[in-house]
């Protein structure tokens, strides 16, 4: 019937108060917001009586399609509105969300929910048709085809399996309960019986979404976790809808500084923005007013940042801003040759630029360059450049293949300048970055990331004063 976002749900609910509401919903995304508008939902269906015996709810971690459907097509023992609620499934995954499994199943580890953390790992093993044999270390890089940020050999890995393996857990079929409850979603159920799903992450694809938005509605509580500029839009429009909601309620006022210094402390995690918000209203008391040094006294830094902020302080040769993110993402990363090779990748990155800018493309490119301009003159350059240098790829590839008898395989892409041209303004960033190197330097900088290289993997050099030295010889050269 329709799908509609958690801002229009509000309006829909209102609706629904006079023109009746639907037999199934399904509502996803962003699980602090999901379960609010389940809540809401409720409410409205049970007309508050939410702890009667017109609500059954079932847990959708282990899946129970089967107990849940014999409930939805069961009359309530009591007159009114039944309410069966499959809570937090797992049946809408497919291998399209291999890679937020992976990361959903290790962030639960590291919050000691390993029981989470099992139900993510089972799930994904599913959809791979994989046994717990097939991730044994030896055979793990070879089954795994990502690898997300080294998780693939983790200590947290072995034991999530071990914790299923003693538990007598194993992968469930989720597939076919999918097929059985899209089924009876078609067939429909009792008059006055409904079904609510809720569900962090959906394939739109499959039939069972598909059959929900044909029968019910669904409610799209997702935000986009992207970096973006309207990723970040949407993202810091969550955050301020809810907290002036929290505020509000509390008859509170927050400095701008104090929301800027706090978004910069929790990122994008809205359960800890919003317990953070709590902690500093308890702190203020009969204070209506919430300011920074409130801010930087009660709550902790408990961000996690991205590798790009470190490379791009790199690039922007901010010594400053380049060491603290280093500090902030050494204990968080799995190994600091993820760092060492991300660094590297971004001096081989403005070492590229500089080839481009020195060939007959880049009389396009000038210091100062505005972004719409250099959408509209440098990126086509850049296009035919990289068009060109694939080409020649493409090649050698060929006659080294004739030569030796290898089997073809694609170019190399990572030496091209405009990886994702369709994504220009961070190539626009990059570019920005170069006119703060010269070619010798960053020549210079590869022969030292070389020397850097061999302390990290052969002396068992300590690796944060090694990084750090690479660090202050890029950025910290006073004579430059």
């Amino acid at each position: 019937m329709a799908v509609i976002n958690q801002k229009e749900f509000k309006d829909y609910l209102k609706k629904a108060d006079k023109d009746g509401f639907v037999p199934v919903y399904l509502i996803f995304g962003e699980e602090l917001l999901y379960k609010a508008a389940f809540e809401e939902l409720l409410n409205k269906l049970l007309s508050g009586q939410v702890g009667g015996l017109n609500y059954e709810p079932v847990d959708g971690d282990n899946e129970k399609i089967n107990e849940a459907l014999q409930r939805i097509n069961t009359y309530s023992l009591l007159q009114g509105t039944k309410v069966v609620a499959i809570c937090d499934t797992q049946i809408f995954y497919s291998k399209l969300n291999e890679k937020a499994l992976i990361e959903k199943a290790k962030k639960e580890y590291n919050n000691d929910n390993i029981q989470k953390a099992a139900n993510y790992l089972l799930s994904l093993l599913w959809l791979l048709n994989l046994s717990f044999d097939d991730i044994i270390n030896v055979n793990r890089d070879k089954v795994l085809k990502f690898d997300v940020d080294g998780s693939a050999g983790e200590e947290w890995l072995d034991k999530t399996v071990d914790y299923c393996i003693t538990g007598g857990l194993t992968p469930s079929e989720g597939e076919d309960k999918g097929k059985l409850l899209q089924q009876a979603i078609e067939n429909g159920f009792p008059q006055n019986n409904h079904l609510i799903i809720t569900a962090d992450m959906v394939d739109k694809r499959k039939g069972l979404y598909k059959a929900i938005n044909k029968c019910g509605i669904i409610v799209d509580c997702s935000v986009p976790t992207g970096e973006r500029r309207a990723d970040r839009m949407a993202q810091e429009r969550v955050f301020y809808e809810n907290m002036e909601t929290v505020l509000t309620k509390n008859k509170k006022k927050m400095d701008k500084t104090a929301i800027v210094a706090m978004l910069e402390m929790t990122g994008f995690n809205l359960r800890s923005f919003l317990n953070n918000l709590e902690k500093l209203i308890s702190y203020v008391g009969e204070r209506n007013k919430i300011t920074i040094d409130d801010v930087n006294f009660v709550l902790k830094r408990t961000k996690t940042d991205p590798i790009f902020e470190l490379t791009n302080a790199i690039s922007n040769r901010n010594l400053e801003k380049a060491l603290f993110f280093l500090n902030s993402l050494l204990p968080k990363s799995d190994h600091p040759l993820q760092l060492f090779a991300a660094i590297t990748n971004q001096v081989r990155k403005l070492l590229l630029i500089k080839g481009f800018v020195g060939s007959r493309h880049g009389k396009a490119w000038h210091a100062g360059i505005r972004f719409d301009q250099f959408q509209r003159t440098v990126m086509p350059a850049i296009k035919e450049y990289d068009n060109e240098l694939l080409s020649l790829l493409e090649d050698w590839e060929s006659m080294l293949s004739k030569n030796i008898k290898a089997n073809k395989s694609k170019p190399v892409t990572d030496l091209l300048v405009a990886q994702n041209p369709n994504n220009p303004y961070p190539v626009y960033q990059m570019f920005l970055g170069s006119e703060k190197f010269t070619t010798n330097e960053l020549i210079e900088y590869l022969k030292s990331l070389s020397e850097a290289d061999f302390r990290l993997k052969s002396t068992g050099g300590d690796s944060k004063i090694i990084l750090e030295k690479v660090i202050f010889h890029i950025c910290g050269d006073l004579n430059r």
